[in-house]
């Protein structure tokens, strides 16, 4: 007779399969041909992304091809053991990229632009953001991979977003940007012929957790400086108290992000 843990452990495997699944037919992320770049940090998001795009990928439908990409940034004190993740791609036959980059704090990118015309305190705001660090890391780490993407002959890049960071990504854009968005499940990119998706948008941060703990996930080296000192700290600590008053609010934010059509953009 299996225990108790077990019988969750299973329960918890077959949930997170489940709404992979569903995210990929709901969201039409991955079809036949398609060559995929994926970002591994090496957190416990994208190691599971990695896991779950290595074994689907085995499977004749849809067939695909995946790599994964790792960027190390020098000024940063934000590490993972490339060691672990070398053979963790390894054991799942994936060939892993590793890039080392940096960035200029007194840089201002020119980023790929998804919104609609802006009006001139968006914009303020949007340049404002351009020279925090976390957005110019984000930025540097996103430049190396549409670059290796097109290298490879790469059409998607997928990435590690769970569903609870759609949804603070939401409250952000309404709470600091006055409009109703967030990262799409899947987003063509303008400028380039790629599509990023994210095939770990309908799970629960919690759920991957618990499964990063069940297979022995290891844990970033260092952690990133800036991870608990933004808004996105400050608006999960409000979503936290939003669940709190409402446990259904997970799933009334989802629904209406679905029905404004915000989590599929072309």
């Amino acid at each position: 007779m299996k225990s108790d843990s077990e019988i969750e452990s299973r329960r918890l495997e077959k949930r997170l399969n489940e709404r992979f699944v569903k995210a990929m037919a709901t969201y039409h992320l991955i079809e036949d041909d398609d060559h995929i770049l994926l970002g591994l940090s090496g957190g416990k998001d994208s190691l599971l992304l990695t896991e779950l795009l290595a074994k689907r990928a085995r499977i004749d439908h849809p067939r695909f091809k995946v790599e994964a990409l790792h960027v190390r940034m020098e000024n940063i004190r934000y590490e993972s053991d490339t060691n672990y993740l070398q053979s963790f791609c390894d054991a799942l036959g994936i060939r892993l990229h590793i890039r080392t980059t940096r960035f200029d704090v007194d840089a201002s990118p020119e980023v790929e632009s998804t919104d609609e015309p802006q009006s001139s305190s968006e914009t303020a705001a949007r340049l404002r953001r351009q020279k925090q660090p976390c957005f110019l890391c984000s930025w540097q780490r996103r430049k190396e991979m549409f670059n290796l993407a097109q290298q490879l002959g790469c059409n998607k890049i997928a990435l590690g977003h769970h569903q609870d960071d759609l949804i603070h990504t939401a409250l952000m854009n309404l709470t600091f940007q006055g409009r109703f968005d967030t990262m799409p499940a899947s987003l063509k990119m303008r400028k380039m012929p790629l599509t990023i998706i994210r095939p770990l948008c309908m799970m629960e941060e919690t759920d991957i957790k618990a499964y990063a703990e069940m297979r022995g996930y290891q844990k970033q080296t260092k952690l990133c400086p800036y991870e608990t000192d933004s808004h996105r700290s400050d608006i999960k600590r409000l979503y936290n108290e939003m669940e709190q008053i409402n446990p259904e609010a997970r799933f009334s934010i989802w629904r209406a992000l679905n029905a404004e059509n915000k989590l599929i953009e072309e």
